[in-house]
């Protein structure tokens, strides 16, 4: 079932403008947030399966099984595909489009679930940094210059306990708060 209520990634849409007058990102204390050097968005695009997040007010209706599918446009901006499953079993799914803010290795990237006719306002477009990736871009953690909203993302549904370990005290030395990460169930 489509509906409007995105299930990944709406926080953004709706935080760039407090983000916008914030962009140095300053979280208790850290400085700026630091992104990955570069990003090949070719090699991105695909399905990712959300891991863990931190809580938001976006996903409260998701219990689980959570995937974003990105796929390269012809334009160079990327669609968005967004599904979780409902606590009644139903799926929510939602649509949107991203694009790389800066060069085209940029990590950090914009994203829209507004309706096209709104993209000239600034605030439908949220920050989607990519602040974590492994070199065989199976594993990847997203924020936001504030760092209230993280998503970690995995190619594949299960992550090794040590891969993820050693991910989880990159983004704590970030200055991530990772008592707040909550793991994202996954299918049985």
């Amino acid at each position: 079932m489509k509906t409007t209520l995105p299930a990944l990634l709406l926080p953004l849409l709706l935080v760039s403008a407090p983000l916008a007058q914030a962009a140095d990102g300053a979280a208790g204390g850290a400085g700026p947030l630091a992104t990955i050097p570069s990003l090949d968005v070719k090699r991105y695009m695909g399905t990712w399966y959300e891991i863990a997040k931190f809580p938001n007010e976006f996903q409260k209706k998701c219990v689980g099984f959570t995937t974003a599918t990105y796929s390269l446009r012809e334009d160079g901006r990327v669609d968005v595909l967004n599904r979780c499953r409902r606590a009644d079993g139903s799926t929510d799914a939602s649509d949107a489009i991203a694009r790389q803010v800066g060069g085209a290795t940029s990590p950090r990237l914009e994203v829209r679930f507004a309706p096209g006719i709104l993209s000239w306002l600034p605030m439908v477009w949220g920050d989607y940094w990519v602040i974590d990736l492994d070199p065989e871009y199976q594993l990847a953690a997203v924020s936001e210059p504030k760092r209230e909203y993280l998503w970690i993302l995995s190619r594949t549904p299960k992550v090794d306990p040590a891969v993820y370990d050693a991910l989880l005290g990159r983004l704590r030395a970030k200055g991530l708060d990772m008592n707040r990460l909550v793991p994202t169930r996954q299918a049985e």
